[in-house]
């Protein structure tokens, strides 16, 4: 199981005066550095990365000069939402694309117990899933259970559970038995320690002060009090970073979220 912590607080852009390294503009202005020491303008950030979602890219990267190469460094949204100055629509924008694309990206796949392929899981809330290579290399229908990988036992399709002696859901079992905490430099106590993201289901635990958390596998940026979308959370009570939200305090998830692939 991982998790990923949020930093006290995002640094401040670092503004440098030097050239455009992304189109090359050499005008007397300042211009935001980057992580990998490189310095673009604010909208020619904003354009650069735009066009790499709109060609399907998940992760931004550098296209800097360097020596007749290209930079390559690897930006997160987080330092790219900081240093494009990103407005509400464009990050709206960004997130949404940014979650879409991710979501073809990182597929279900877990190995079947009786022929040990890999198997994609189509129906993500169903849990008995047809291993189609038993059927085309042995000739025989395997049933099994996603979530505990043994031979299906239970109801037909779709399911949410089987019927096998201990099977659990670790991920539930974590967020139930997970411990309460008083969020750091802030008014809202007895918070759940972990969630699970409400766009992608992915376990993250809190570790510092802010309760906005930027999800790593979907890149959504969302409320670890309230569960709500950040956007959402902050335009109902705006600049309470470190203070209970408009709606109450989310109890301990007791369903992962499922992620919505199409």
């Amino acid at each position: 199981m991982e998790f990923f912590r949020k930093e006290n607080e995002e640094p401040a852009p670092k503004f440098v005066r030097r050239k455009d390294d992304i189109t090359g503009d050499d005008d007397d202005l300042m211009r935001v550095e980057m992580s990998c020491g490189h310095a673009a303008d604010p909208g020619s950030l904003t354009g650069w990365c735009r066009s790499l979602l709109d060609e399907g890219h998940l992760k931004f990267h550098c296209p800097a000069d360097v020596n007749g190469g290209k930079c390559g460094a690897e930006w997160s949204y987080q330092e790219v939402r900081r240093n494009a100055s990103l407005t509400e629509t464009e990050q709206r924008n960004f997130e949404e694309k940014l979650a879409k694309f991710a979501a073809k990206y990182y597929h279900d796949f877990k190995e079947c117990p009786n022929c040990k392929s890999f198997v994609e899981r189509q129906d993500l809330k169903n849990l008995r899933v047809v291993c189609i290579l038993c059927h085309s290399l042995k000739g025989e229908d395997f049933e099994f259970c996603w979530q505990c990988l043994k031979p299906w036992k239970g109801a037909g399709a779709p399911s949410e559970r089987c019927e096998n002696v201990g099977c659990k859901n670790q991920s539930l079992e974590v967020l139930a038995n997970c411990k309460l905490k008083d969020l750091p430099g802030s008014e809202i106590k007895n918070c759940p320690s972990i969630r699970a993201c409400p766009t992608c289901g992915r376990l993250i635990e809190h570790m510092e002060k802010c309760k906005y958390i930027v999800c790593p596998q979907c890149h959504v940026e969302f409320c670890f009090a309230c569960l709500e979308i950040a956007r959402n959370c902050q335009a109902s009570k705006g600049g309470a970073y470190f203070q209970y939200c408009a709606k109450p305090l989310a109890p301990k998830q007791t369903q992962i979220p499922v992620w919505a692939q199409k």
